[in-house]
């Protein structure tokens, strides 16, 4: 990402810091909405890897089920407001927040049970996505989408996801309204 787009994300935290509930409210920890109903195919144990984790509320989730989780962000104000999140929730002993600009590539590391990508798509990520999962590991993918919206650059287009880790067995999927989501095993 360039120093424009760092910037503008960290203005953008910043600003919904400023607007709503305290970026460490415990109250915002949970699944991204659409995995809400299939919560039991997260594990409770393992290694987490959250990618463009934001504030850290789905980081700061699998931690509290009894995860270790890393969460990566391009923003320093998001990451910061992860680790509060993660202090006030206390479970920053098993959290790790970094800043990544993911256009070098997803970070070297050991494989993962999870790995979490909630709003945020780089088809270029997506090879590192599936090597980095451990056999049997849960990929949870949510994005926007075309279907059901109009075409953009950051919407992927029908079956994509699906087409893109074909490699892993589908939990569930869904595609409509402008989003798509895929819960995967490796």
């Amino acid at each position: 990402m360039t120093r424009e787009d760092e910037r503008r994300w960290d203005e953008r935290y910043a600003a919904q810091a400023a607007q709503g509930p305290a970026p460490h409210s415990v109250a915002q920890v949970g699944p991204p909405d659409v995995f809400a109903a299939y919560v039991d195919a997260f594990p409770t144990a393992g290694r987490a890897l959250d990618i463009a984790c934001g504030r850290g509320i789905t980081s700061v989730w699998l931690a509290r089920r009894g995860m270790r989780v890393v969460g990566l962000d391009i923003s320093a104000v998001a990451i910061g407001q992860a680790r509060n999140l993660a202090r006030h929730s206390g479970v920053e002993d098993r959290c790790r927040f970094d800043v990544v600009d993911l256009d070098n590539g997803l970070p070297d590391g050991p494989m993962v049970d999870v790995i979490v990508c909630h709003k945020f798509r780089d088809r270029r990520l997506d090879q590192a996505i599936i090597n980095r999962l451990a056999p049997g590991g849960l990929l949870a993918i949510a994005t926007l989408s075309a279907v059901g919206a109009a075409p953009g650059p950051f919407r992927v287009a029908a079956g994509e996801l699906a087409e893109a880790f074909a490699a892993l067995t589908v939990v569930a999927a869904g595609e409509g309204d402008g989003r798509a989501w895929l819960l995967a095993r490796g």
